[in-house]
This record gives structure tokens, C-alpha cells and sequence, in this order.
């Protein structure tokens, strides 16, 4: 009798390892999508929604004072008040959000110094000046009732005895540039 249950409990141990699929090490994983999510409700204030699209910036500490900013509970500071400011200040930048008197954000502005830049910055800056020098970035990115009213980054060039400015969009579109000579001192 012993034997048959210890037949019985390995044949029920042996058999569900065999069901398991195994997997083809030629077969090729392929990627990975990344799917953007539109914008993140902050707060319902009453049949209003306050919206807010954090940015994909690739500086760790730009992500995370947006964070912060998500995670901000308003609560019922705002009351009496016709708008209300809130100001958040990281390691290299700061954001601002306004509120109306219902609570609802109406404005966010963020405004950041010597940023981690998105490689498409950086490919089409160094594309387009080759032998320049980034070393100066500034990046500004606000946003009015929900949507983007600007996303671009002000870069400082140096070659030389020369210095150049420019602005940038996230995909690397230049769009104005300033330049001047310096004399060497």
C-alpha cells in the first residue's frame, strides 16, 4: 500500500512538470512598446478635473519632483482664495501650479538648470554644430487647463572663443539661435 501512494504522489509531482510549455531559446523575444498615457487626473473639483501631463524627461530628478507634484494633496487650502499658488523646488529646478477658487489646476510651469538631455537633443545639436561644446542647458515646460504651451530647452554652445545659443524642442528641432563672439580674456 505504502508503494502505491508513493507511486501515486510522484506520477502527481512528475506529470503537471511535464505540462509546463518550454521555452524555444531560438525563438527572438522582440520588444517592448511603450504606450504614452494621455494625462493624469490630479483632483475631481466638483464637474471640473484638474489635469496634468507629466513630462517623459530622461533627468531622474525632473521625474521626481513631478512625482511630488502628483502626489500633492491641495486639500482645502484653497477655499477663500480667488487663485492659489503652489511652488515645489527640487535639486535642479522648480514647479509652479496655479489653482482656481474651485481648486481646479489651471496652470503648471516648470523651469530646470543643466538637465539630463533626451538623446535627440543631443544628436541633432551635435548633427548640426559638430567641435561645439554643450555647456549650459536650461529647460522650461508649461501647460495651461491640460494641455502643453511649451516644452523646449535653451542650450549654451561654446567653440573656441565663440558662444552660440539655442533652443531646442524635446525631438530636436532647432528653432532660434543667437550667436557671439567672445573675446579671449
Amino acid at each position: 500500500m505504502k508503494t502505491l501512494i508513493f507511486i501515486v504522489l510522484a506520477l502527481g509531482i512528475y506529470c503537471p512538470t511535464y505540462s509546463q510549455e518550454k521555452m524555444d531559446e531560438s525563438i527572438d523575444t522582440g520588444t517592448i512598446n511603450m504606450v504614452d498615457l494621455p494625462e493624469i487626473v490630479i483632483k475631481n473639483a466638483g464637474k471640473d478635473f484638474s489635469y496634468y501631463l507629466p513630462d517623459r524627461n530622461p533627468d531622474p530628478s525632473v521625474r521626481k519632483l513631478q512625482s511630488e507634484f502628483i502626489a500633492y494633496n491641495l486639500g482645502k487650502d484653497y477655499e477663500g482664495y480667488d487663485s492659489y499658488l503652489v511652488i515645489l523646488e527640487g535639486e535642479k529646478g522648480i514647479l509652479t501650479a496655479t489653482y482656481d477658487f474651485k481648486g481646479k489646476l489651471t496652470s503648471v510651469v516648470e523651469k530646470y538648470d543643466n538637465t539630463q538631455l533626451p538623446p535627440p537633443v543631443i544628436y541633432s545639436v551635435y548633427k548640426a554644430y559638430p567641435g561645439w561644446q554643450i555647456v549650459n542647458d536650461k529647460y522650461l515646460y508649461t501647460q495651461e487647463n491640460g494641455d502643453i504651451t511649451k516644452k523646449e530647452y535653451s542650450l549654451k554652445l561654446k567653440k573656441d572663443n565663440q558662444i552660440l545659443k539655442l533652443t531646442v524642442n524635446p525631438k530636436g528641432e532647432i528653432f532660434t539661435k543667437k550667436g557671439e563672439a567672445i573675446a579671449k580674456m
